[in-house]
């Protein structure tokens, strides 16, 4: 599994990449804040909204610690994505932050 620190994330963020980045984490969890630009898809409802997901595209997946991405990191693998897991999660986001 492809793994990227924060900060890496972070600053490809700060750098103006184009970056597709997926918080699997819950309601209340997102309505605390999220990554700017982050799109919001809990790990339950993930294997009903895969097909909403573009193949051709690389995405960041990122949940509170690292273990909920970590499993939908290997959900989407599985299933023929590119993705990649932040690990450490929101705990360790120093980023910018925009509230759900």
């Amino acid at each position: 599994m492809k793994k990227i620190t924060t900060k890496e994330l972070a600053q490809k963020l700060k750098n103006g990449e184009k970056v597709n980045i997926i918080d699997v984490r819950e309601d209340d969890e997102v309505a605390e804040g999220k990554i700017q630009g982050a799109r919001h898809i809990r790990l339950g409802d993930l294997p009903d909204r895969v097909n909403e997901l573009d193949k051709n595209e690389h995405y960041y997946i990122a949940c509170r610690s690292g273990g909920r991405s970590s499993m939908a990191c290997e959900l989407l693998t599985s299933q023929g994505y590119d993705v990649t897991n932040m690990t450490g999660g929101m705990l360790s986001w120093e980023g910018e932050v925009e509230k759900g």
